[in-house]
């Protein structure tokens, strides 16, 4: 816990560089005076609409906040976990060529980085939950529910525990399903050449549904978690 891997950090960074760029450079060419739009700017804004109806249909409140950042993490994540389809023998043999022995191109392999993600949305889980009801209402949904105050510890520790299982959940979600996808393409690397063809082909196609499904759930349950922190009852 608290580890800086400096591979998997400025993957991640310059992941978010190239989402940030290429959804900026779309922006800025985007024109209502163009007969049709290209190619990647319709992909783009399939994207964005997604996430916006996504967002919409789970969150009746009103937020500058939650579509951007629900856009961010769909796409930010999706791209750490699409570098698990990059052969796992390419970047880290240019690495080892430049002097860096060890590089890991995958960020939501790496626990601190979904983690890191994971506790960030934690904390605007806690600071939206004392901004919509106050820090009293706050202390009474985790004291005085399932069972009255009656039962005020043990509501407290069913609540206190499922707080603290929202971000541990995402992390070790995301974690969990990407690490088991890399270690499997490590095992087909380690195999005949003509074996890994056969395998790594058909793995690959049904990785690409998994890397989706994952950014999208993670997307999800972010929204779910913020719109819960909004509800008052």
């Amino acid at each position: 816990f608290w580890v800086l891997n400096i591979d998997s950090t400025c993957m991640a960074i310059a992941l978010g560089a190239i989402f940030l760029a290429l959804f900026y450079w779309v922006a800025r060419s985007a024109s209502s005076k163009l007969a049709a739009p290209g190619k990647f700017q319709c992909f783009v804004e399939m994207i964005i609409e997604f996430v916006d109806d996504s967002v919409k249909s789970m969150f009746h409140h009103k937020s500058a906040l939650i579509a951007p950042m629900a856009l961010t993490i769909f796409v930010w994540v999706f791209l750490m976990n699409l570098m698990d389809l990059v052969p796992v023998d390419w970047i880290p043999h240019l690495a080892v060529v430049v002097g860096i022995p060890f590089m890991k191109i995958v960020p939501s392999t790496d626990l601190n980085v979904t983690m890191g993600i994971s506790f960030s949305i934690f904390f605007l889980i806690v600071f939206y939950s004392i901004k919509q009801k106050g820090i009293g209402g706050f202390m009474a949904e985790l004291s005085l529910q399932p069972l009255g105050k009656w039962a005020l510890p043990f509501n407290l520790l069913l609540e206190v525990v499922g707080l603290i299982a929202k971000p541990i959940s995402l992390a070790l979600r995301l974690f969990g399903n990407m690490y088991a996808g890399e270690m499997i393409f490590i095992l087909i690397a380690l195999l005949p050449f003509w074996a890994q063809w056969l395998l790594s082909v058909p793995w690959a196609l049904f990785h690409i549904l998994i890397i989706t499904l994952q950014a999208f759930i993670f997307m999800v349950l972010t929204i779910v978690y913020l719109a819960m922190a909004h509800d008052h009852h």
